[in-house]
């Protein structure tokens, strides 16, 4: 099996089928398992790695200590995080389980590395409104909506037209976190901006159908199953890319969503602006999101919820900044 550039053809030999090498292996299990497009880049690229520092020798015979070899010199050599680790091992055994088929014992044995409880950075209402009139435009809708809506940064970009409900002020976020599904509010002071969002997707749309295109990525099977609904309005992004790109998976060229950097510019740009001394990103919003629900007195279970939070454990860390600091308790020296 190849897993390294292909061998030269041999002079006067019949040309056979190629065996597929072990990268594209790899894609195409995971493609088979619906994981998505940025979870296999990221595979694909801890996999190669691995592959090249233990070069000539192949992946299958390999055992645990070159799997724990290879995750200590990521954290000693190249200080990477604990959760860029853990990935780097989730990868592998991807690798060993579900390509190469072997069932190694070993791997089992592996520890993961412990991740660092962080507390999440929240800014004041009044710190969340002065970033948002800094910001303009689709950019500004966007990031209302991380806030008043707690989605995701790429539950945003990639909302489409059926999943906004103008007229019940809520959106369907579809495929989130885990592969689920999940209902949040939509703020009635973006309704408007919103609607009008939609209206320009619809010219654009138009437009597109005009020159021949117009079909959108459809997850899963529904391609096959619906052939029309590609070319539809309503599964179309709310935020579509300013320009046509082609499809890495098929080749098809397509108008895909906005590129979720431009909103992280954004906000990084609105931040300077506004003279904050603490680090503040889009998912910055989602924090703000949860953190003032609960101060407001909204029910933990309802703000998990919203969220699409798993375990309600994860909603609570939340709560270390309601009411008066740190716990919601009131400093000795204050009293």
């Amino acid at each position: 099996m190849s897993y390294d550039g292909e061998q030269a053809p041999v002079p006067g030999r019949i040309a056979q089928a190629r065996e597929p090498r072990l990268l594209e292996q790899v894609s195409a299990r995971m493609r088979l398992k619906h994981y998505s497009r940025r979870t296999e880049q990221a595979y694909l690229y801890w996999i190669r790695r691995y592959i090249r520092a233990w070069l000539p020798r192949h992946p299958r015979e390999l055992d645990g200590a070159a799997v724990e070899a290879f995750l200590t010199r990521l954290a000693t050599r190249d200080n990477v995080a604990a959760s860029t680790q853990n990935q780097a091992l989730s990868a592998l055994l991807f690798l060993y389980r579900e390509v190469l088929g072997v069932d190694l014992p070993w791997m089992e044995n592996v520890v993961r590395a412990k991740r660092p409880q962080r507390l999440p950075v929240v800014l004041t209402r009044a710190q969340v409104a002065r970033l948002l009139e800094r910001l303009a435009g689709r950019e500004a809708l966007m990031a209302g909506l991380l806030y008043g809506s707690g989605l995701r940064l790429m539950e945003c970009v990639r909302l489409r037209v059926k999943d906004v409900g103008l007229e019940r002020n809520e959106l369907v976020v579809r495929d989130g976190k885990g592969g689920k599904d999940r209902m949040t509010v939509l703020p009635s002071s973006l309704r408007e901006a919103l609607s009008r969002q939609v209206a320009e997707t619809r010219v654009l749309h138009a437009r597109d159908l005009a020159c021949g295109l117009g079909r959108v990525h459809l997850p899963h099977a529904l391609a096959r199953k619906y052939p029309n609904a590609a070319a539809e309005l309503a599964w179309q992004y709310v935020f579509p890319a300013t320009r046509i790109s082609v499809d890495p998976r098929d080749g098809e060229r397509r108008r895909h969503h906005i590129d979720e950097k431009v909103l992280q510019k954004a906000v990084r740009r609105a931040a300077l602006e506004s003279g904050f001394d603490r680090p503040v990103t889009p998912h910055t919003l989602r924090h703000c999101f949860a953190t003032h629900l609960l101060e407001s007195g909204a029910d933990i279970r309802t703000v998990q919820e919203l969220l699409g939070h798993k375990d309600v454990a994860t909603t609570q860390i939340y709560t270390h900044v309601l009411n008066r600091g740190a716990l919601g308790v009131l400093s000795p020296l204050d009293r």
